[in-house]
């Protein structure tokens, strides 16, 4: 069974983007802050959640990798005509001028898995992706990778998987940790290591460093096949 793992990379919409009525329920809680230090910090931190939404964000990258064969393809945003870039131990590099067409070609490429591996997928990236492309009129070909929970086919949350579905909340044995620190933890290199981390991609992008946010988020993907591996040796079946 043809198994993908994918992760994907957002940025924040231009602000000028959202009309007057849009821009007041975005920051209705920090206008009612009489402090205007507080008010203009509460402002900040609102926007910098815009990279987390799909109604305010945008999908710029998408790193995918075959979980057999570790065959990888990454798709990102750089502004110019579709262009397939140099290969490198069976990794392709593909620069989409738009996120429509980076979406397109994802779902060209998703169509033809079974199932799909993810950390925090379910919470984050597949619904991202989903609203994403309904907003784009893109077609998406795989529907079914939210479906029941509690079952890793076709679609496995390793975080899911390595909290036990949040059996012990936030500060039991189970809690959440971050890829970074579960790789470090089962002795995988983190992609964090090489001082990029997901808050760095808005400035990467906007700096014409597409090609540094393509390979970031490809560490994030091995990273995850590799997470995968040990999950399905050790722990996979506990119930």
């Amino acid at each position: 069974m043809a198994k993908l793992v994918f992760d994907i990379e957002t940025t924040a919409l231009p602000l000028e983007g959202f009309d007057a009525v849009q821009s007041e329920y975005l920051f209705r809680e920090a206008e009612n802050m009489p402090d205007p230090v507080q008010r203009l910090a509460r402002r900040a931190e609102i926007q910098r959640f815009f990279s987390l939404w799909p109604l305010t964000g945008q999908v710029v990258c998408i790193a995918m990798s075959n979980v057999d064969s570790f065959r990888s393809k990454v798709l990102f945003l750089s502004g110019k005509e579709k262009e397939k870039h140099d290969s490198l131990n069976s990794i392709e590099f593909v620069s989409c001028a738009g996120e429509a067409e980076l979406l397109t070609e994802f779902w060209e490429v998703a169509v033809h898995y079974e199932s799909i591996i993810t950390f925090n997928g379910r919470g984050f990236d597949v619904p991202f992706l989903y609203l994403r492309s309904s907003l784009l009129n893109v077609p998406i070909s795989r529907k079914d990778w939210l479906g029941y929970r509690f079952q890793t086919e076709p679609h496995c949350d390793l975080l899911e998987q390595l909290t036990f579905y949040g059996v012990s909340g936030r500060e039991g044995a189970a809690r959440r940790f971050n890829l970074d620190f579960y790789c470090k933890a089962f002795g995988i290199p983190s992609p964090k290591s090489h001082g990029i981390t997901g808050m760095d991609v808005g400035h990467l992008m906007a700096e014409g460093r597409e090609r540094e946010v393509a390979e970031y988020c490809l560490g994030d993907v091995h990273a995850t096949v590799k997470l995968f591996k040990i999950w399905k040796e050790r722990l996979a079946g506990i119930t």
